[in-house]
């Protein structure tokens, strides 16, 4: 039976084309083969029959997808707008599968015309169009936006080339290019009738109009296109299809004859590309003054793009610029975007003629902020001189935005000049900078953290003065990841075994999990979980044999840790544990301990040197460990490059530890804890970040706590820490580092690890001393109760089914009734517009 099309704007579809029969999807896939790929059948590649596949499912979204939109238009709802930098997606077809619930349809269509759908599902380019965390945690939102019905829209940049492909030589990261886009992307589509106009540089004009009012042109020197390619993002069953909206850069004139004719050859297509740059590749290594500016254009770009866009819009739809706030929220995934509170005051008073406090109005009542870290130089700021080159009407009224508010604040706070300098939006000390969270507090009606501690050291530290001004303002949401994505389709026969003993509507609705906590204490259940994640592992085994050459047990525990490679992240401080370890085991023959794998996947950016020989030691430890007979069957430590979405989807279900041991106060909240926890894997970690929060729902015995909170972190500093006196007084970390030093694992170069070696002894900045010795006792507890499999199963089992809180639904639900002010869902009913 056909699924019916959901209510609201009339639409006509043709059942017939889009029908999920078995019959109807075979000859889908068949055409779409000859009449899009234009290929035959014999002569196809594994690549031609995924792309036909591919639009075959594409095909049956698009009703949703028009009819979602119609809704939203003919229901004036409020709608969010979500501005990120990055969207780490990852692949679509397996996704969308599940959320159009066709998986045995569509494996039963496939195999009948000879073909496997897993391998079809492996043939598909990831977009890279991130770096990590801040960029899958907008791909989750988006699920969970569709699968609740919120009217919704992502905007960001259709990179051309993204995220690098790591490979590992000689045990260095190298970088290669990706290119996504090599086989084409059958998911969006390009909307050329849609672009808009971005100018960059040149100068204002100033003067007075007839009535007295002060006007400004921007003249530019330089003006790109943005052309919009859609995607779109379908909910789980809720018939919702919201939208991806990416913008790629182009110049307005791809080419200047009259330059051409006149010899200038260069000039005749410089302009192209310029224009081509912007969105040519995510995020260019910003150490270079050119790869700032770079970075500057691609945020501003994007942010233009997606505000006149939503201006557009709003406007097509037959409301008034004045209550464009009432109708559009916009959401700033972190600092990136925060360029659209000047942007917006641009186009609100100088595009379309309000006044400035009309104008602030809007603005400061349309954004909000989403702050994602606690390292200050992960804060924005933009050296003045280049701000001011590539934006001159920006810096503009941003000096005005500034002293409006500096003026309020010296009110508010009378001869504190110490306060107005901290906050002001231009950093005065040494070289000017714009601050970015700075502008994006300012003009937010909301800032939030990511995770309850995180929120409240905003409060206490980072932005300590501006909760002081405006408590108002401050709200937690702790993050959220979807269960669809990182349970029911990474890990299907997990999510088998569930549905068999709790049905399926945990997959829409994970609080429902948690009726999965009966069956912990259930004998027969325990087994059937140990078989599952014992096949998990199995398939994770080929897949590191395949990728590294590595053979490892699949009854050895995995002990994962794969993340961006950071040194507060602190790989590091699991690798002091691993050669303790392998120390012991050099010392003890036969000391019984429980087999361990050891997992590490993660990139460090290009221009990082520490992280990269953060990953040399990891590899070259591996290399010694790994052809040790001494030691390899009970030790081995495997490091898997090019860590992305795909590879996530396979290390998270088979993780039986999961490494969560940055130094307390320094994550945000973290969403691999939470991938791993739904998971299965049990936690050893810091409280740091959400690792507090799912400690108290996992419960604190299914949880190996161990190190410094984030008070001692800050007293032990405060007091002064001096890591040469742990060195000197731990003999087991002695010998670790000694070794280290001593060549051993650098094939006898007593210098490759000195950097790393010097760092730690001197200053160590992020605490590795500090908590050494308690995590290496933590490490010997999980050990124990690994030897433990009754028991370990257990606490597997508690954990993933008390993960409910932390799906990215209940995230999206708290941002709708707290920061959005959307209360109703879905598009079978019409919404008021939810005033101010």
């Amino acid at each position: 039976m056909q699924e019916p099309t959901p209510k609201g704007h009339d639409l006509i579809v043709d059942d017939d084309r889009t029908s999920i029969t078995v019959p109807a999807l075979k000859q889908a896939i068949l055409d779409n083969l000859f009449y899009v790929v234009g290929k035959r059948a014999e002569v196809a590649t594994d690549m031609d029959h995924f792309m036909a596949l591919a639009y075959t499912v594409r095909d049956r979204i698009l009703a949703r997808w028009l009819t979602t939109k119609g809704d939203y238009v003919k229901h004036h709802m409020r709608t969010v707008h979500y501005l990120s930098a990055e969207f780490l997606m990852g692949p679509h077809l397996a996704n969308n599968i599940l959320n159009l619930g066709l998986q045995e349809a569509v494996r039963q269509a496939t195999s009948e015309l000879d073909l496997d759908l897993d391998l079809l599902i492996k043939q598909e380019s990831e977009p890279g169009l991130g770096n990590g965390g801040l960029g899958r945690l907008a791909a989750c939102y988006l699920d969970s936006l569709a699968t609740l019905g919120v009217p919704a829209m992502g905007y960001g940049i259709r990179y051309e080339y993204g995220m690098f492909h790591q490979t590992i030589r000689d045990g260095w990261q190298v970088e290669l290019t990706d290119y996504w886009l090599r086989y084409g992307n059958p998911w969006e589509i390009r909307r050329p009738q849609a672009d808009v106009e971005v100018a960059f540089g040149g100068h204002t004009q100033s003067w007075r109009d007839p009535f007295g009012e002060y006007k400004v042109q921007w003249i530019p020197g330089e003006v790109v296109k943005g052309i919009p390619y859609d995607t779109p993002i379908l909910g789980y069953r809720s018939g919702v299809a919201n939208t991806l909206r990416l913008w790629r850069s182009e110049a307005t004139e791809s080419f200047y004859f009259e330059r051409f004719n006149s010899g200038d050859y260069e000039g005749a297509v410089g302009a192209k590309v310029f224009a081509e740059n912007i969105s040519k590749v995510l995020y260019p290594n910003d150490e270079e003054i050119r790869g700032k500016e770079l970075r500057l254009q691609q945020q501003y770009f994007f942010t233009s793009c997606s505000l006149q866009d939503m201006i557009r819009r709003h406007q097509n739809a037959g409301h008034a610029i004045e209550n464009f706030h009432e109708l559009c929220v916009v959401q700033l995934n972190d600092t990136h975007p925060s360029i659209g509170v000047a942007e917006l005051m641009r186009l609100l008073i100088d595009i379309h003629g309000l006044g400035w406090d009309k104008a602030w109005e809007i603005t400061s009542h349309t954004f909000n902020y989403t702050n994602h870290t606690l390292l200050p130089e992960a804060l924005e700021r933009w050296p003045l001189p280049m701000f001011g080159s590539l934006l001159p009407r920006h810096l503009e009224i941003i000096y005005e935005i500034n002293a409006r508010f500096l003026s309020a604040l010296r009110e508010r706070f009378p001869n504190d000049e110490d306060r107005v300098a901290r906050m002001s939006l231009i950093d005065e000390h040494g070289e000017r900078y714009v601050r970015m969270a700075h502008l994006a507090c300012v003009g937010s009606e909301h800032i939030n953290g990511v995770a309850r501690l995180h929120t409240e050291l905003l409060k206490s530290d980072v932005l300590h003065d501006f909760y002081e001004l405006w408590p108002e303002k401050f709200i937690n949401v702790t993050n959220g990841v979807t269960p669809r994505r990182w349970l029911a389709v990474s890990n299907p026969e997990q999510t088998e075994l569930m549905i068999s003993k709790i049905g399926q509507d945990w997959i829409g609705d994970l609080d429902r999990v948690s009726q999965l906590e009966r069956y912990a204490e259930d004998s027969a259940f325990r087994a059937d979980w140990r078989n599952v994640q014992y096949a998990v592992k199995v398939r994770l085994t080929q897949y590191i044999a395949n990728t590294t050459g590595i053979a490892v047990d699949p009854k050895s525990m995995f002990d994962a840790q794969v993340k961006r490679i950071h040194e507060y992240k602190r790989q590091h401080l699991n690798l002091l544990y691993i050669l303790t370890q392998y120390q012991r085991l050099k010392k003890t023959p036969g000391l019984e301990i429980p087999a361990r794998t050891f997992l590490f996947g993660g990139k460090a950016a290009p221009g990082y040197f520490i992280a990269k020989l953060i990953i040399k030691l990891i590899t070259s430890v591996a290399e010694v460990i790994n052809n040790d007979p001494e030691v390899n069957q009970q030790l081995k430590v495997v490091f898997l490059p090019d860590y992305n979405v795909t590879f996530g989807q396979l290390v998270y279900p088979a993780a039986d530890l999961s490494e969560q041991i940055s130094t307390a106060g320094k994550e945000a909240s973290g969403t691999g804890n939470m991938k791993f926890a739904m998971n299965g894997a049990l936690t050893i970690g810091t409280l740091d970040g959400a690792n507090i929060e799912i400690r108290e729902a996992v419960g604190h015995e299914n949880f190996f706590l161990f190190g410094l909170t984030a008070a001692e972190v800050a007293a032990k500093k405060a007091a002064g820490y001096h890591p040469h006196q742990i060195y000197e007084s731990n003999g087991e970390l002695r010998e670790v580092i000694d070794s280290i030093v001593s060549g051993q694992f650098s094939r006898g170069d007593r210098n490759l690890f000195r950097p790393l070696v010097d760092g730690l002894l001197n200053t160590d900045p992020y605490l590795l001393f500090a908590d050494y010795q308690s995590y290496v006792d933590c490490q010997d507890q999980v050990g124990k109760a690994y030897s433990d499999q009754e028991g370990w199963s257990k606490m597997s089992i508690y954990n993933a089914a008390r993960m409910g809180r932390f799906s990215s639904d209940r995230s999206i639900q708290e941002y709708c009734r707290n920061i959005w002010n959307i209360t109703r869902f879905g598009v079978d009913a019409p919404q008021a517009p939810a005033g101010k």
